[in-house]
C-alpha cells in the first residue's frame, strides 16, 4: 500500500458480521480480488459462523522483504479480537531491529527520502481528513433557501444591464 514505514502500521479488518470488527478502518468499503480465504469467510458467514480477517497495510516498497511490524500488527489484532494471550516480544524486537535497518538504508539516499516524505505528507493529510466529521474547515451556518434565492436574484439583477439585449 502507498503508506510510509514511518507511520503506524494500518489495517483493514473484514468479518462475516460488521459488529465483529473492533477497530474501524479508514475505508468504508474496499473491493479486492477474490481468494480462497475470502470465499471461506463468505461461506462461514452464510453458514452462521463468525469469521474475522485482517489486511495489514505494508508499505509498497517493503512488500518483498521481511517486515515484522506487519506481523506484529496482525498478531496484536488477533489478540485484541479473540482475547487470546499470545507472545509478541519476539516480533516486537524483530520489528524494532528492522525499523532501525530501514531508517539506516533510507538515510542519506535523497531520492528515497523524498519518496518517504511525500508518502508521509499524503498519509498525514488522509489521516487528518479521516478524523474530521466533515470536509469543511470549520463549522458554519448554511444559508436558508430564501437567503440563497435572494442572493441569486441579486446576481441575476446585476446581469441585466444595457448590454444584455445585445447577446
Amino acid at each position: 500500500m502507498g503508506v510510509p514505514h514511518t507511520r503506524p502500521v494500518g489495517m483493514t479488518s473484514h468479518a462475516t458480521r460488521p459488529e465483529l470488527i473492533k477497530k474501524k478502518s479508514w475505508f468504508d468499503k474496499v473491493q479486492v480480488p477474490g481468494s480462497a480465504a475470502a470465499l471461506l469467510e463468505l461461506r462461514l458467514g452464510e453458514s452462521g459462523h463468525d469469521a474475522v480477517g485482517f489486511a495489514v497495510h505494508v508499505p509498497h516498497y517493503l512488500a518483498q522483504t521481511a517486515y515484522p511490524a506487519a506481523g506484529l500488527a496482525a498478531l496484536e489484532a488477533v489478540v485484541d479480537t479473540t482475547g487470546l494471550v499470545l507472545p509478541t516480544e519476539g516480533l516486537r524486537k524483530a520489528a524494532a531491529r528492522t525499523d532501525a535497518e530501514i531508517a539506516e538504508q533510507v538515510s542519506g539516499n535523497e531520492e528515497v527520502e523524498k519518496v518517504v516524505r511525500a508518502l508521509e505528507q499524503q498519509y498525514d493529510a488522509f489521516a487528518g481528513a479521516a478524523e474530521r466529521e466533515n470536509l469543511l474547515a470549520e463549522t458554519q451556518n448554511m444559508p436558508t433557501a430564501d437567503e440563497l434565492a435572494a442572493q441569486f436574484e441579486r446576481f441575476l439583477a446585476e446581469q441585466d444591464g444595457p448590454d444584455s439585449s445585445q447577446t
